[in-house]
């Protein structure tokens, strides 16, 4: 609760006055990878999956809240602007109507992600798949939604994506102080999905998820079924990362395929890896550590700064496999060492 609060401290009241407007923007940016770190630090942290699909539910929530955004810049019975420079439609697709409603799109940017996940899942861990099948299958389901929609140029954006949101439930994002007001709102939303995840882990569940990890067949032997765990963690996880990708949009004011695909799934887990995927915080402060030396190397070393984010992956697994959260721990155990030789 102490780190809880410290956390609440610094992204409300420390940041905003430290960090100017663009910088602080960026943050908001951050911490939506942030929210789509915990869950899955809690899917493959705890239940040992290996989440390199998560792209997919990340994207599904930030269509689902772009679609709303653009459909309300459009203004009533009105297209979206990128369906009128493509010309290739005279009305609104039927799929795009729901979410003029605020309430709907709203709950689509969760739920729709939950419904994939459940159904994906089911269909996953009834047939026992794991290890490294999964986490190809995962990604496999990435690449294919990113690829759906490139294709779908005349009523998805195509490559470009969904551009140029102007206004978020009547607040024009033009303005410093509402772009202020949505990074309070990621922050509000991280800290609350630190909340969940604090209690599913504390929780009776939350040892049945670990007991899943370590000895899955044991858990099947003492009447628990091992497929109900791991869904029940993989569908939040879900719809953390819908509720990510919902924040991002009005955050950073763009989703396009690039932002989904096979790429930015992997760079999820590797924030996941970089702070630790055992604990609470270490995911998150992970996935805002390399977001933020990522923008840092590629404003310096524009040409080599993906070697740099490679490496970031590749030496805490190599030398610090806990990630950097484990560095306190790995601290006491040396003072304990000393203290016990001398």
């Amino acid at each position: 609760m102490i780190g809880f609060g410290l956390a609440a401290v610094a992204l409300f009241g420390l940041a905003p006055v430290v960090l100017g407007d663009f910088r602080l923007g960026l943050l908001a940016k951050y911490l939506c990878l942030a929210i789509v770190a915990v869950g899955i630090g809690l899917a493959w942290g705890r239940g040992g999956m290996l989440t390199l699909g998560q792209g997919v539910f990340f994207g599904l929530g930030g269509y689902a809240m772009a679609m709303h955004l653009k459909l309300t810049d459009a203004g009533p019975g009105q297209l979206p602007d990128f369906m009128q420079l493509y010309g290739q439609l005279d009305t609104l697709p039927w799929w795009w109507k729901p979410f003029a409603s605020p309430a709907f799109a709203l709950a689509a940017t969760v739920l729709l992600p939950m419904l994939v996940a459940l159904l994906l899942g089911l269909l996953i861990f009834r047939r026992r798949v794991r290890g490294a099948y999964f986490a190809i299958l995962s990604q496999a389901l990435c690449a294919a939604l990113a690829i759906f929609l490139i294709g779908q140029q005349g009523t998805t954006g195509g490559t470009n994506g969904l551009t140029d949101i102007q206004g978020f439930f009547g607040y024009d994002l033009n303005d410093p102080l509402n772009r202020r007001t949505v990074y309070f709102v990621v922050a509000a939303a991280l800290l609350a999905v630190l909340g969940i995840a604090w209690q599913l882990m504390r929780s009776r569940y939350g040892e049945l998820l670990v007991a899943v990890r370590d000895g899955e067949e044991r858990v099947r032997f003492l009447g628990y079924d091992p497929a109900n765990v791991k869904l029940v963690a993989y569908v939040v996880a879900a719809g953390m990362a819908g509720l990510a990708g919902a924040l991002f949009v009005p955050a950073v004011g763009i989703i396009s395929p690039a932002m989904i695909g096979v790429v930015p799934s992997i760079e999820f887990v590797i924030g996941v890896a970089v702070g630790g995927r055992a604990g609470l915080v270490g995911p998150a402060l992970g996935a805002i550590a390399v977001a933020w030396a990522r923008t840092a190397l590629s404003e310096r070393l524009p040409s080599a700064w993906t070697y740099f984010e490679g490496l970031l992956f590749i030496l805490p697994v190599v030398f610090l496999p806990g990630g950097l959260a484990s560095l306190a721990v790995l601290l006491r155990r040396r003072t304990a060492k000393k203290e016990v030789a001398a």
